[in-house]
């Protein structure tokens, strides 16, 4: 029996990264040796146990088939005669492919320190194109080690386009979309993951929403960038500068969706954008099941957002409608991250992403005038019921008239 750390760890300690989770392969060993050893099985498809004293994942060396569409379409074969550079050669990339024993000795049959060093990622062999997960994780990938200077290799990319040609994505299930997206939106550079995607012609099949805003253009007055499309990937990169939760990241992708449905005749403005694309946010919120709390802000950063960039101009009236839309009395985190994502848009533009933002501001101070409104002593007039919010509604108002005036 011989025991390797291999993938992440290996790659990320040569980078001179922090190293996280460790993935440990097992060559020359059966499941009941593993098992006689204390250690916990755990996988269903192959052999996966839990070491008995950290915790942390054993696979024991293995090779895989292709034998169905999607990601779960393998048979797996592990034996003890499974060799090292066997169990390797099945997965992704060359910089995930090596290993290394306790004296962290190097085993790298396929040149992935190699890559490591030109800043490549790369694919280990030709049966990476029958996986199409792997589209979503070597965009992810780049998104990670872009500010390292890594790139797609071409022939990689070139794969990545016939597996997006082939249909295999759609045979991906929302769960694992998901969790490869999610994770993918809180990288460093989440905007490049979204361009790979786009090189490689895969975003057109996960999300032909975001892909039909390139080349629509926007007024060069408000958007020197013109496109809106590189307009939502410079809003995502301002979101993961500012260090923005996944909810927010994922509203700014979504929120200018309506803009990709403008005819062509009414460029560059977007009458209604907010409420035309309101369908493509939930139509995405659902294809891949995102969690509940990124549903409700996508959809109503997409309805509100131009009401935040204008809210020094709003009525008091329309500030409290917008107030409560949101329910800030029970729910003030969304209507800040509501806040903060209307920020991240007017920052998402050429030259302006040094720009102040004062309506955020002034939208937390209304959010909080309105609900220090007391209603103790609405009570103490005697109104209840349907009555007591009609009068709530009507001291909120009053509040913020008051706080319009004194701004």
């Amino acid at each position: 029996m011989q025991i390797f750390k291999v993938g992440g760890a290996v790659r990320d300690r040569l980078l001179g990264l922090p190293v996280t989770d460790i993935d440990w392969v097992v060559v020359g060993a059966t499941a009941d040796e593993m098992l006689a050893k204390g250690y916990r099985p755990v996988g269903a498809d192959f052999p996966v146990f839990l070491h008995p004293k950290t915790g942390e994942e054993y696979a024991l060396a293995r090779t895989e088939r292709k034998s169905g569409r999607g990601y779960g379409g393998f048979t797996f074969h592990a034996s003890p005669d499974v060799t090292l550079e066997e169990d390797l050669i099945r997965r992704d990339l060359t910089i995930n492919a090596m290993a290394e024993d306790d004296q962290q000795n190097l085993t790298d049959p396929y040149h992935g320190q190699r890559d490591l060093e030109a800043r490549i990622l790369r694919h280990v062999s030709p049966a990476f194109a029958e996986d199409p997960l792997r589209v979503l994780r070597v965009a992810r990938f780049a998104a990670r080690y872009a500010g390292l200077g890594f790139t797609v290799a071409t022939e990689t990319l070139e794969l990545m386009r016939q597996l997006s040609e082939s249909g295999e994505l759609q045979a991906l299930t929302a769960e694992r979309s998901w969790k490869e997206i999610s994770r993918a939106l809180m990288e460093d550079q989440p905007q490049v993951f979204i361009q790979v995607l786009r090189d490689c012609g895969a975003l057109k099949e996960l999300m032909p929403e975001v892909d039909a805003l390139f080349g629509v253009p926007q007024p060069e007055a408000h958007h020197p960038e013109i496109d809106s499309g590189i307009h939502t990937l410079s809003v995502l990169e301002q979101a993961a500068l500012h260090q923005q939760p996944l909810t927010v990241r994922w509203a700014c992708l979504l929120h200018d969706l309506g803009k990709g449905l403008t005819p062509e005749e009414e460029w560059p403005r977007h009458i209604a954008h907010e409420h035309t694309g309101l369908k493509l946010i939930k139509a995405v919120n659902e294809r891949f099941k995102a969690p509940k709390d990124c549903q409700e802000l996508a959809l109503l950063v997409g309805q509100y957002h131009t009401h935040g960039h204008r809210a020094l101009e709003l009525k008091a009236s329309t500030l409290l409608e917008l107030l409560q839309s949101f329910d800030v009395y029970r729910r003030p985190q969304r209507f800040e991250e509501f806040v903060v994502a209307c920020e991240m848009d007017a920052r998402g533009r050429k030259g302006l992403e040094q720009r102040s933002y004062p309506q955020a501001d002034y939208l937390r101070g209304a959010a909080s005038v309105a609900r220090g409104v007391a209603v103790q002593p609405l009570l103490e007039k005697g109104f209840k019921g349907p009555e007591l919010g009609e009068a709530l509604k009507r001291e909120r108002l009053k509040a913020l008239k008051a706080y319009k005036e004194n701004r």
